[in-house]
């Protein structure tokens, strides 16, 4: 009787992974009949399956139990991925949600249904491995127990050799404790070093105004106006009248803005993106340079400069994006808006700005603002719904990101919705931010550079989906960004300088620029800095025009990537609103 009910609890728990299993058999038989790729994973899927038996008959219990425990949270975390974003979890994947761990509370939070359900999967995993078998000791449960390990131990080994890739629908339980093998092997082997110190010596000439970078979060670069005719008010064109669309008015004229154009990012999600820009690197060697190379607040310390870091994403001193405690010490000052609403942060951030680069003391500032991310039915206010039809509103009004794209079925006509929410997110998070900060009238001349972390895909072509970015297999969207300059209003060399080189690199440069751009900023020298960290924006060499969709590139395999052609680039389809005047709300 024990030995029934341990089975079954097994059995359920593996047909509660049905969905997964089926997903992949369609995608090995549909529209191209994969025979080789059916029998592999076939042969794959009854090993695990034997495997798993063989634990769980194991007699000693000091053994079974912690197998029972590693396999039940493979389960959990590999299960809980996927019934939240509803994709596969590679070896990618699960880098990122390691890094990620700090928005666990987050995740709880707003993707509770899914991952209860996998707890509850995983529950009855480690219930039918854990408990005591009872008889059985034939040559079919011998030879079960013999290959057990083994098999766990050989799909690591596997997975090593593909470069993580290749559990897709396997049992979660091997799949997730071979990845979470693998992951423990990588820390070992290439997990972070030392930290060097800046050996680059600045100039006698100190900077006396702030170097700020402001990191938005998923703005897609073709849906603003400076990109694109049909793109939405940034608050980033030349004085022409247009000034206060946004629901703000300016004090002055602008300062001098400077347009790159459309740019490539680092990579298509958030972690790898914001590490790269705090930590520098080129194409070739950035995996080494932000495991132990110095980080731009040290560069920035070496230089004489202040430090601030403002955070409009997390609160309560939570860190992202792989900052730790060492990289803390160098920020002097650190901001976050646990009092704001999240509809209101990036605006609290734009004042908050403003009185720092008044306050004539020369900082490097950066920032990363609550953007674009999904949800994005509540990250504006009615003032501003100027693109309708849109989505429904008051689910998210406390999130600023995590969460599933706004309860997206993947049909048209609901991302026609998501495009114009999205629309109206840009018109308050990006045109009213500068908008608001451009209304101060003594912020200093300061040097701004602008971009977001990705990019996104909204389905413009058509096709399924419910993703925007972070996709295992990405659209060109997904790493396509803004770039711009502003600032430099008291020297007129440097403006032209900055006309010059935004005419000369629109819509041909990357993220990789940046960290070589602040460097010159600081005083540090172009010759120094371009061995090191590749040319800046001021450079004429061209660079590819792609973004990395392999950002960690372990375990043999190599970064890949993804070239974007301009003119395939999707632009904001105009069949997609009835444009209302936006309000003034004071």
């Amino acid at each position: 009787m024990q030995n029934r009910v341990k089975y079954m609890l097994i059995i359920l728990s593996l047909l509660l992974g049905g969905g997964e299993i089926w997903r992949r058999l369609v995608m090995l038989a549909v529209p191209d009949f994969h025979l080789v790729g059916l029998i592999a994973f076939g042969i794959l899927f009854a090993a695990c399956l034997v495997s798993l038996v063989g634990i769980a008959l194991f007699k000693n219990g000091w053994l079974r139990w912690p197998l029972a425990l590693l396999l039940a949270a493979g389960s959990m975390m590999v299960d809980g991925y996927q019934w939240a974003v509803n994709d596969f979890m590679s070896y990618e994947s699960f880098v990122t949600m390691v890094q990620s761990a700090g928005d666990l509370g987050s995740a709880l939070e707003q993707q509770g249904v899914a991952l209860l359900l996998a707890g509850g999967k995983a529950l009855l995993l480690l219930i039918g491995v854990g408990m005591k078998p009872r008889g059985a000791n034939g040559l079919v449960t011998r030879a079960a127990k013999a290959v057990a390990l083994p098999v766990l131990l050989g799909l690591s080994v596997l997975l090593f050799f593909r470069g993580g890739e290749g559990g897709s629908a396997l049992p979660s339980s091997h799949g997730g404790a071979s990845l979470a093998m693998l992951y423990v092997y990588d820390m070992a082997t290439t997990g972070k070093g030392p930290r060097q110190k800046v050996t680059l010596k600045p100039g006698a000439a100190r900077r006396t105004s702030d170097i700020v970078l402001i990191v938005d979060e998923s703005i897609a670069g073709a849906y603003l106006d400076i990109n694109s005719a049909a793109g939405v008010y940034s608050g980033l064109l030349p004085d022409e009248g247009e000034a206060g669309e946004a629901g703000e008015s300016e004090a002055g004229p602008k300062p001098p803005i400077h347009n790159f154009g459309l740019a490539t990012s680092i990579t298509h999600c958030s972690v790898g993106s914001n590490v790269v820009l705090r930590f520098g690197g080129t194409r070739d060697n950035y995996r080494e340079t932000i495991r132990t190379g110095p980080s731009i607040w040290a560069y920035a310390k070496a230089a004489g400069l202040g430090t601030i870091y403002i955070d409009a994403q997390r609160t309560g001193g939570r860190y992202q994006n792989q900052m730790d405690d060492a990289e803390r010490k160098l920020i002097d000052v650190w901001d976050q808006f646990d009092e704001v609403p999240v509809v209101d942060r990036d605006h609290a951030v734009a004042d908050r700005l403003a009185g720092y680069l008044a306050d004539d003391v020369p900082q490097l500032i950066l920032i990363n603002k609550v953007g674009g991310h999904f949800p994005v039915s509540d990250k504006f206010p009615m003032s501003h719904a100027r693109y309708q039809p849109m989505l429904k509103r008051g689910k998210f009004a406390d999130v600023t990101d995590m969460a599933t794209p706004d309860d997206l079925d993947g049909s048209a006509d609901n991302w026609r919705l998501y495009r114009n929410s999205y629309r109206n997110t840009l018109l308050w998070s990006v045109g009213g931010f500068f908008d608001r900060l451009f209304s101060y009238e003594a912020i200093g001349d300061a040097t701004i550079l602008y971009t977001s972390d990705h990019g996104q895909s909204f389905h413009e072509r058509g096709g399924g989906g419910e993703a925007t970015h972070c996709t295992p297999a990405p659209n060109i969207e997904e790493g396509v960004v803004p770039l711009v300059v502003i600032g430099d209003r008291g020297d007129a060399e440097r403006n032209q300088r900055w006309a010059e080189a935004a005419a000369a690199g629109k819509d041909q440069r990357s993220h990789y620029r940046i960290f070589p751009t602040m460097l010159g900023l600081m005083g540090y020298a172009p010759q120094d800095i371009a061995p090191l960290y590749g040319p800046d924006l001021f450079a004429v060499e061209p660079e590819p025009f792609s973004f990395n969709t392999r950002f960690n590139a372990r375990l043999g395999s190599e970064p890949s990537w993804l070239h974007v052609p301009l003119d395939d680039i999707a632009r904001p389809p105009l069949s997609d609103y009835r444009a209302k005047p936006v309000a003034d709300p004071k």
